[in-house]
């Protein structure tokens, strides 16, 4: 009889145990570093997944660091990211490699950047994690392509979305949807100011667009 009782049990049981959060690892430089503060999208993304109900599926972690460009990510990979044993990984990186280039002369050529990226993310997949990819957004927010880095940040962009569909990989094109969002609310054509503070980092608005265009990719 008690063995029968306890066969019972098993299903109420395993219907008791908690699920398994989900470990979510935020990676790249100084948007990502202040995205974990208060107002930054990750507590944003947190805000939607608790709007969404599914606030106890996640455990939120962010690894920027200022100044990061791919190698620095690739150097710091091990312990920052895989020693955590994420479920899932978004890659911001980019803009740095590019704005380095002018601003300091230590940016990542366009072959080396493809080159890091692609071992980033095999080693990432290679402990089981999902990897979500995001383009770099601006760096300047004038429109029709007038900031000075625009050529170098759509062709890098471009190569981060035309690996993400060769390797299957899920796509944070943030590049359009700020570019998009620019175009349509910026009609003074200003360097800075409509979702950045510094025609980089985020303000309150970048924050936002940011925390949905990552949910969305969470969350499916």
């Amino acid at each position: 009889m008690k063995k029968y009782l306890f066969l019972l049990l098993i299903p109420m049981l395993a219907f008791m145990v908690p699920a398994k959060k989900k470990k979510v690892i935020f990676f790249g430089d100084s948007i990502t570093q202040a995205g974990i503060r208060p107002g930054g999208y990750i507590p944003r993304i947190d805000t939607l997944a608790q709007k969404a109900g599914r606030g106890q599926d996640f455990d939120w972690i962010g690894v920027g660091v200022s100044g990061n460009k791919v190698y620095d990510l690739y150097l710091r990979l091990e312990e920052d990211v895989l020693d955590k044993k994420p479920d899932i990984v978004l890659i911001y990186i980019g803009v740095n490699d590019v704005w380095h280039k002018d601003k300091r002369g230590t940016g990542t050529d366009f072959d080396k950047f493809g080159k890091f990226y692609e071992a980033l993310v095999r080693k990432i997949r290679g402990v089981g994690a999902k990897v979500i990819v995001c383009t770099p957004a601006v760096i300047g927010e004038k429109k029709d392509n007038a900031n000075p880095q625009d050529k170098d940040l759509n062709e890098y962009s471009q190569w981060i979305r035309d690996f993400a569909a060769r390797e299957k990989l899920q796509l944070v094109d943030l590049r359009s949807i700020f570019t998009q969002y620019d175009q349509s609310n910026n009609p003074q054509n200003l360097e800075k100011g409509i979702l950045t503070n510094d025609g980089v980092h985020l303000n309150d608005i970048g924050n936002q667009k940011v925390a949905e265009a990552m949910w969305k990719a969470i969350a499916l």
